[in-house]
């Protein structure tokens, strides 16, 4: 088969719709402060997004937010990893999903705190809130924004 620039054009998208399923065959380990109730709400959004997410309680996420290397102003309810990068908080799947795609040079995702209409937090309300694209030594830049 001759490669042109049509085939790569066609072939490149779906290559990297195979690695993101390849990297999400598996399911992630995120870990959730004990008794938090909109941490499974957020699971299910993302396992309905094809993101398995299984939650494991904790109850000091001291630990989990220092191994991810995750700014204290970044820290969520809920904490992981999925395919090296770092998750705070009440990341949209789709922003997730997006950073696995792009494979931006980061640490990871943050959604401060819990923001009214975010995944988990759909309690009627919507409040604006970003998702923050963090660095190791703590910079941000905006990711995504919902409002």
């Amino acid at each position: 088969m001759k490669l042109t620039r049509r085939t790569l054009l066609i072939a490149t998208p779906l290559l990297g719709l195979l690695r993101t399923q390849t990297a999400l065959a598996g399911g992630y380990l995120f870990f959730r402060s004990s008794g938090c109730e909109c941490c499974h709400k957020w699971a299910q959004a993302m396992t309905d997004a094809g993101l398995p997410v299984n939650l494991t309680d904790v109850a000091d996420m001291t630990p989990v937010h220092t191994r991810l290397n995750a700014p204290e102003a970044l820290q969520g309810c809920h904490a992981g990893e999925i395919d090296g990068y770092a998750i705070e908080g009440h990341v949209p799947p789709l922003d997730v999903l997006r950073l696995i795609q792009e494979r931006p040079t980061a640490r990871g995702l943050a959604v401060p705190g819990m923001p009214l209409g975010s995944p988990g937090m759909e309690l009627g309300a919507h409040e604006p809130y970003k998702v923050l694209l963090f660095q190791a030594n703590g910079e941000t830049t905006v990711f995504a924004s919902y409002g």
